[in-house]
């Protein structure tokens, strides 16, 4: 794969270098400096003209700082003469702003998009975007990956005779619907009305959950009060054990050792798209690689065949 070059930012670089082996090319370094009056700069230090350049960056935090590097990523690619300039967006932060639910209000998600696109990406490949509509928001093709084979890979290893798979919210349903067929399990959901950032309330479970195996999959993880507020009513419901799944696992805070104290709960499974600095010190998370999803998708974009066959 001569005519591919790969570059990564400061964001999550572990997973940039396990993309790359799997693509058997090397990962191109970057420089990203900063001027004394705070602002950043970037430098892609391999040669780009005519070739075909990815850019791994998610929007973890510092989210801002995070995307401003992109931006500058692109901007860079773009005036060295690369011939094709493809984000890859393991996990893209801004996807939660995707609508107008209060007056004056801004929808980040669209706006972060046209910024991606304003600065030169001439293609996007993201992973678990937080709502079908994001896919949308992007003026450019977007490739969009989601988890849940390598989630239900892992799970297979179980007996799910008994198990049912619960979405916190009607709105991540139809993800928990395809992962249940996956399993092979019946599936419930959560009725949730959320007030704030970290305030949600549910007032049922839509579905059978008593004395079942539950497994919980919902697309991010940060503070977890969703997951707690779910857990809550599950108990009451009377179900056998609790295993929690999610593609991102962001556990802002305290999130993830609160998680894990939880009564009921066996077992936290996410994805690597984003880093997890206290992975070892919680025995109870067990972190998937989405490395092999994302070099094949990567590969598949560079020789201009199907992606979407990956899901057939």
């Amino acid at each position: 794969m001569r005519d591919i070059a790969v570059f990564s930012g400061t964001a999550h670089p572990d997973l940039a270098a396990e993309i790359c082996a799997h693509l058997g090319v090397p990962l191109h370094p970057v420089r990203v400096s900063r001027f004394a009056n705070d602002c950043l700069e970037v430098q892609l230090q391999a040669n780009c003209r005519e070739r075909d350049v990815f850019l791994i960056q998610p929007l973890v935090p510092p989210v801002q700082e995070h995307l401003v590097e992109l931006l500058l990523m692109i901007d860079a690619a773009r005036g060295a003469s690369a011939g094709r300039i493809t984000v890859v967006l393991p996990h893209y932060a801004y996807a939660r702003s995707d609508k107008k639910d209060a007056p004056r209000i801004s929808i980040g998600a669209r706006l972060v998009a046209d910024l991606l696109t304003s600065a030169g990406a001439d293609r996007v490949l993201a992973m678990t975007l937080h709502s079908p509509q994001v896919h949308g928001f992007f003026s450019v093709p977007v490739d969009h990956l989601h988890a849940l084979r390598e989630l239900a890979t892992h799970f297979r290893r179980y007996d799910l005779s008994n198990a049912v798979v619960v979405s916190p919210d009607l709105g991540n349903a139809k993800e928990a619907a395809a992962f249940a067929r996956l399993l092979g399990t019946p599936v419930a959901a959560g009725a949730k009305q959320r007030f704030s950032d970290d305030l949600v309330k549910i007032s049922a479970v839509i579905g059978d959950v008593a004395d079942r195996d539950v497994i919980v999959l919902d697309d991010e993880i940060a503070k977890g009060s969703t997951v707690v507020e779910l857990m809550e009513h599950l108990r009451g419901l009377k179900v056998r054990s609790i295993r929690l799944a999610c593609t991102h696992g962001l556990f802002s805070g305290d999130a993830l050792q609160r998680l894990s104290d939880q009564e009921g709960v066996l077992e936290i499974v996410c994805t690597n798209t984003v880093p997890i600095p206290d992975a070892k010190r919680v025995p109870k998370l067990q972190v998937l690689s989405v490395a092999p999803a994302l070099a094949e998708a990567t590969r598949r974009i560079h020789n201009g065949e199907s992606v979407s066959a990956l899901f057939a």
